[in-house]
C-alpha cells in the first residue's frame, strides 16, 4: 500500500516548526527536506535545527552537493530513511555503510534530467530510490508523469526496492503515480499549502488506497 507522506521544507525554525505542527498530528511518515544552497538555489534550516516528535517516521532528503557532513548530523538522530542525490559528491558505499551500522535506511533521489543507469552501481546498497520531479529546493514544480518509466525499470530490476516521488502530487495524479509502481507520495505545497492538510491528506491517501486495492 503505498503512504502519503507530507513533506517539510522551511528556510527558519519558526517555518518549520509550523510546518511540522501543521501535519504531524495526522501523518506517521513523513520527509524533511534539507539543502545547502548550493546544490539548490535556496537554503533551509541547518541539518542540526532538524527535529520531529517521537513516533513518527521521518526521512532525510539532503538536497547537499556534498551531503556527508550533514548526514553524519542528521543521523545521530535515528531517522527512518536518509536520501542523498546521485548527482551529488561522495563515496556512496561509504555513506550507506554509516546509515547500516546506525540501523538507519539508505537511499538515493534522482533529478528528472538524471538516466537511472547512474544508479546502476549502487543498487545493491539502496532501500529507496527517490524520483524527483519538482523545484531543488522549494515547494511547487510539475509531475512530470513520464518519468514513471524510471519506476518501472527499478522496479525490474530491484523489485523490492521503494520507490518514491516528489513534485508536483495532487489529487488529480495520485492514482497513476501508485499506478505506475511509486511506494511513497511525498506531497509538499499540496498539504502544506492547503486551508485543511488533515483534509488534504485523506484526500491523497483515500485515492491511494483504493487504487492500490483494485
Amino acid at each position: 500500500m503505498a503512504v502519503v507522506c507530507p513533506a517539510v521544507l522551511a528556510a527558519s525554525e519558526d517555518d518549520y516548526q509550523r510546518q511540522i505542527h501543521r501535519v504531524t498530528p495526522f501523518a506517521r511518515r513523513i520527509q524533511i527536506d534539507l539543502s545547502d544552497g548550493v546544490f539548490t538555489p535556496a537554503k533551509t534550516i541547518e541539518p542540526a535545527q532538524a527535529w520531529w516528535p517521537v513516533g513518527i517516521k521521518a526521512d532525510l532528503h539532503l538536497m547537499y552537493l556534498k551531503p556527508q557532513a550533514a548526514l553524519e548530523t542528521v543521523l545521530e538522530h535515528k531517522p527512518h530513511l536518509i536520501i542523498i542525490h546521485v548527482e551529488a559528491k561522495g563515496d556512496v558505499r561509504q555513506l550507506a555503510a554509516l546509515c547500516r551500522r546506525k540501523g538507519v535506511n539508505f537511499g538515493m533521489a534522482i533529478l528528472s534530467k538524471t538516466a537511472t543507469e547512474a544508479l546502476r552501481d549502487q543498487l545493491d546498497v539502496l532501500d529507496h530510490v527517490l524520483i524527483f520531479s519538482g523545484d531543488l529546493g522549494r515547494f511547487g514544480g510539475k509531475a512530470d508523469l513520464t518519468l514513471l518509466d524510471k519506476a518501472g525499470y527499478l522496479k525490474k530490476v530491484k523489485p523490492e526496492l521503494e520507490i518514491g516521488w516528489d513534485g508536483g502530487i495532487n489529487d488529480q495524479n495520485v492514482a497513476e503515480l501508485v499506478t505506475g509502481g511509486v511506494d511513497v507520495l511525498n506531497a509538499g505545497g499540496y498539504i502544506q499549502k492547503a486551508k485543511e492538510p488533515a483534509r488534504a491528506w485523506q484526500m491523497l491517501k483515500r485515492i491511494a488506497d483504493e487504487t492500490g486495492t483494485t
